[in-house]
């Protein structure tokens, strides 16, 4: 991947199983956002391959049905929420499905209602994002990413932009959605959470998987290695109590 001439990713290989939680960890400015944003095809890759399920992207061959493929298997949840300012929770919650047009109106509501009790949000699904607090309009936005089913969930720093008081609510919903098998690649410096969460782990830096490995393994504190000093400054960071655990 490069703007330009400069490289903003470079040998990327990655394999993501089924079912599995993936937590990518590095430095600012590694590019691990664009690898996230790559997945979801909203940087265009310049070259290699993409794979999701049964849909294929080569860089060489970009095409709009490609395109469209992927991002039916795949979602993004965003630092900044994204919520569609003048819709409900719920209308939020439901717009995958309404425009799409998955569903009919009453069975997309209908959906949109039994996920957001599963997020302990029915009460505030008459609400517009403005009236909610930033925890409440992430757990939105994962309602909303995961209400058409796709086979891969994206998180892009999911709790930074969120007071600390709010981030564990975000997490355990999170967790909630681990326990149900959903695919989930998740960008994120919460590293006690990534270690809880993830069946891997990827650290990335200056646009390079550096190493990957079980998480557990590969964000241990112990050892003086690249890795370890990074995971040791952040350490302190994240620790909730995950629903569960």
């Amino acid at each position: 991947m490069q703007f330009g001439k400069k490289k903003v990713l470079n040998n990327i290989n990655l394999e993501i199983p089924e079912g599995s939680v993936t937590a990518i960890v590095g430095p600012s400015g590694s590019g691990k956002t664009t690898l996230l944003r790559t997945l979801n095809l909203l940087q265009l890759p310049s070259d290699g391959s993409i794979a999701i399920d049964d849909a294929q992207i080569d860089a060489q061959h970009i095409e709009r049905a490609k395109i469209k493929q992927i991002r039916t298997k795949s979602t993004m949840v965003f630092q900044q929420f994204n919520l569609f300012k003048n819709l409900t929770a719920l209308e939020n919650v439901m717009s995958p499905l309404v425009y799409n047009k998955k569903t009919k109106l009453n069975e997309a509501r209908k959906t949109a209602l039994a996920v957001l009790k599963d997020f302990g949000l029915e009460k505030i699904a008459a609400q517009y994002p403005v009236t909610l607090s930033g925890g409440q309009q992430q757990r939105v936005s994962i309602a909303r990413a995961i209400v058409a089913k796709p086979k891969v969930v994206l998180f892009d720093e999911p709790t930074s932009a969120l007071d600390p008081e709010l981030v564990a609510g975000v997490l355990n919903a999170i967790a909630k959605l681990a326990e149900q098998d959903i695919t989930m690649v998740i960008v994120t410096h919460e590293i006690e959470f990534a270690r809880q969460i993830a069946d891997q782990a990827i650290f990335v830096e200056d646009g390079e998987i550096v190493d990957q490995g079980v998480a557990k393994e590969l964000l241990s504190t112990q050892g003086n290695g690249r890795i370890a000093n990074f995971v040791n400054s952040l350490v302190n960071q994240g620790q909730i109590e995950v629903a569960g655990n």
